[in-house]
């Protein structure tokens, strides 16, 4: 994998390049819609190619679990399973076991946790789940972390930074023992913890950077800590992080808190937000966010949105996706999962215009008040 910065922004830390695959290129800064379980819910990949998906994520967790690594290997990986022919990135499963917290045990052996299909009891090591990605065939791996909660206390912080040390260890040296099992070649990125403390942030980003890792990733963020508090991390974190390496912030997240991270330095970007707050009726516009069960869309038949660059935005009007909404339909859930991953889409692309343009920080700050606002 190689990265090339093209672009920089002169007022803030932003920058546009181009990250290089054996399964394409991704320009950067870029969005990647999650497909958890190998599909991004609801939405066929040749609608994710034509609203301009680069790349998709996957996760570690739910793909060992079904259809089982097996199952994966046997098809040739995940790109040939599931039909989708560009860059995959997966996640390590940390967060899933962390949502898993009162059916998990921690030692720095690894991470002991039930299903939460069966309840069967499965152990993730940083060795193993190093083997799992290997098998699934992505082409950026993360390394097993713990994902600290919030609020948590200075001291458990700490250990949990520790234990993300020790494993980060484990599993990068054992990466490099292995080889990939399918032809092409993978990258490897750790992940910086330390929760919302200035020292640790600081510790962890150093220790990060001395791995001399593809990529680097800033885990342990949007979990509940206040925006300022999530901004402030960034900012210490990517003064110390290599420049010539992107920089991958995990699960964020709003279309402002995307610009605010792009405008601190950071070049990839995953979240859920556009697909489950679809199913929930909410649509991200330009003008901010629609809650499209609101009565006041009942006789409204313009279309979905009329900036918008996906078909289902002109081909269909706010009344009948309420109405499909409103109904428990599936297609209303289709709708509005491809309109809002079409919009997060338009979004980074026209941050990379601006900062192609050198009119980033200028329309950052236009069009951020927008975004936030409730229509």
């Amino acid at each position: 994998m190689n990265f090339k910065i093209n672009y920089k922004d002169k007022e803030s830390a932003a920058r546009n390049g181009i990250i290089s695959t054996d399964h394409g290129n991704i320009e950067t800064p870029i969005f990647m819609p999650v497909g958890t379980a190998g599909t991004v819910k609801g939405v066929h990949f040749h609608e994710l190619e034509n609203i301009g998906a680069e790349i998709i994520l996957g996760n570690t967790y739910h793909l060992y679990l079904r259809p089982g690594i097996d199952v994966i290997k046997k098809a040739g990986g995940l790109h040939k399973f599931n039909g989708w022919k560009h860059p995959i990135l997966t996640d390590s499963g940390g967060y899933q076991v962390f949502s898993l917290a009162d059916n998990r045990k921690l030692s720095e052996n690894g991470a002991e946790f039930k299903s939460h299909i069966d309840g069967s009891k499965h152990l993730f090591t940083p060795e193993n789940v190093v083997d799992i990605q290997r098998a699934i065939g992505a082409d950026i791996i993360m390394a097993f972390d713990e994902c600290t909660p919030y609020p948590c206390d200075y001291n458990y912080a700490k250990n949990s930074m520790n234990l993300t040390h020790k494993w980060l260890e484990r599993g990068y040296n054992y990466f490099k023992t292995t080889h990939d099992l399918y032809g092409f070649k993978q990258a490897f990125f750790p992940i910086v913890q330390g929760s919302v403390f200035n020292d640790l942030r600081k510790q962890s980003a150093e220790y990060i950077s001395s791995i001399g890792a593809e990529g680097n990733a800033i885990g342990g963020l949007s979990v509940g800590e206040p925006a300022k508090d999530m901004y402030k991390m960034i900012e210490i974190v990517n003064s110390i992080l290599p420049k010539d390496k992107p920089r991958y912030l995990m699960g964020v997240g709003t279309p402002e808190n995307i610009i605010e991270a792009v405008s601190r330095g950071v070049d990839m970007f995953d979240c859920v937000m556009p697909t489950r707050n679809g199913r929930n009726g909410m649509l991200f516009t330009w003008n901010g966010t629609i809650n499209i069960k609101n009565k006041k869309w009942q006789y409204d038949f313009s279309p979905i949105d009329e900036n918008g660059l996906s078909y289902v935005d002109v081909s269909y009007s706010k009344a009948y996706l309420r109405h499909l909404i409103i109904s428990g339909e599936l297609l209303g859930a289709q709708i509005a999962s491809i309109h809002n991953l079409g919009f997060y889409v338009n979004l980074i692309k026209t941050i990379r215009e601006k900062i192609k343009e050198g009119c980033f920080t200028s329309w950052k700050n236009n069009v951020v008040e927008n975004l936030s606002k409730r229509i």
